[in-house]
C-alpha cells in the first residue's frame, strides 16, 4: 500500500517537473527567437562584392582657404592633375596586388564647409585616371574663410567609412597653408580618426615662406609633423615653391598608392625628436 502512494507521489512530481520544463521552453521560445532574429537578418544582408575591392581608398583633402590666392589654387589643381595621370602614379597602382585603387578630391576651408569636386572613383588605368583628373580640372574654383583642419580630418573619414569599397588601405591625404584655427582640438580629433583606422599624411604649402614672416615663423612642416599627421607609415612632404608643387604631389601619391616610406632624412634635416615640438593647441 505505501508502495503504491510512493509511485503516485513519484508520477505526480515528475509530472510536474516536466509541466514547469515545457512551460520554460514555450515562454523562452519568442525571447530566443528575438534575439537569434537580427544576427540573421544582419547575416543575410551582407553580399561579398569582390569588383569593390582595392589596394587603397584615398581622400584627396586640399585647402581652399582665403589664404590660398588664385595662382596657387590653379598651381594646386594643375599639380593634382599631372600627378593623378602621371606614369609614375599608374606603375604604383600596378604594383598592389589588385591593381586598383578608389579616389576621391575634396576642397575644404571652415567647419563643415566641404565641396566633393570628384566623386569616389576606381583608377586602374590611363583612361580611368584621366576621367578622374579631368573632373578635378573642369571645376570652378572656390575659396572660403577659416582653416579647420579638424573638421576636414573628421569629414574624410566619414568619406571613407560610406563609400562601397573595401580598401587594404585607408589613407587621407591633407594639403594645407596654415594651422587649423576653428573647430576645436586638431590633436584630439586626428587622434580619434587614426582610432577608425586611417593613416593621416600631409601637404604642408609653405610656398609664401620666404615672404611672410608669419608662416615663416610658423615652421608648418612642423606644424603637420607633431599636430596632423597619424597612423601606420605617416609622413609629410612640405612644398616650398610652385615649381616643385606638381613633383611633391607626384612623389607623395607613388608613395601612398604603393604603400613606401620617406627615405633617410638628410644630414640638413631636423628630426621631430631634435627639437622643440609645435604648441598644436596654440590656433585652435
Amino acid at each position: 500500500m505505501r508502495l503504491d502512494i510512493m509511485t503516485k507521489l513519484c508520477a505526480q512530481t515528475v509530472s510536474a517537473i516536466l509541466s514547469l520544463f515545457c512551460a520554460a521552453i514555450i515562454f523562452a521560445a519568442p525571447s530566443a527567437a528575438r534575439d537569434f532574429r537580427p544576427a540573421l537578418t544582419s547575416s543575410t544582408a551582407y553580399s561579398y562584392d569582390p569588383a569593390k575591392e582595392v589596394d587603397v581608398e584615398l581622400v584627396l583633402a586640399v585647402d581652399i582657404s582665403q589664404s590660398m590666392d588664385t595662382d596657387e589654387q590653379e598651381v594646386q589643381r594643375a599639380g593634382y592633375v599631372a600627378a593623378l595621370t602621371s606614369s609614375e602614379f599608374l606603375d604604383a597602382i600596378q604594383v598592389g596586388p589588385i591593381g586598383r585603387v578608389a579616389v576621391t578630391y575634396m576642397e575644404w576651408g571652415g567647419v563643415d564647409e566641404h565641396f566633393i569636386v570628384a566623386d569616389w572613383t576606381v583608377i586602374q588605368d590611363a583612361s580611368s585616371a584621366s576621367h578622374f583628373a579631368s573632373k578635378i580640372a573642369e571645376a570652378p574654383l572656390r575659396q572660403v574663410q577659416r582653416t579647420s583642419i579638424a573638421s576636414a580630418l573628421e569629414k574624410s573619414v566619414q568619406l571613407v567609412q560610406s563609400n562601397e569599397y573595401t580598401g587594404l588601405r585607408q589613407v587621407i591625404d591633407i594639403s594645407g597653408d596654415g594651422p587649423n584655427n576653428q573647430g576645436g582640438s586638431v590633436t584630439k580629433m586626428r587622434d580619434r580618426m587614426i582610432a577608425a583606422g586611417v593613416t593621416i599624411n600631409g601637404l604642408p604649402l609653405m610656398m609664401k615662406s620666404n615672404k611672410n614672416t608669419w608662416q615663416a615663423m610658423l615652421h608648418l612642416d612642423h606644424y603637420y609633423e607633431d599636430c596632423v599627421i597619424g597612423g601606420p607609415g605617416s609622413f609629410a612632404i612640405p612644398v616650398r615653391s610652385q615649381e616643385g608643387f606638381a613633383d611633391a604631389i607626384r612623389m607623395k601619391l607613388v608613395m601612398e598608392i604603393a604603400g613606401l616610406h620617406l627615405p633617410k632624412p638628410a644630414p640638413h634635416v631636423q628630426k621631430a625628436s631634435g627639437r622643440e615640438r609645435i604648441r598644436c593647441d596654440l590656433f585652435d
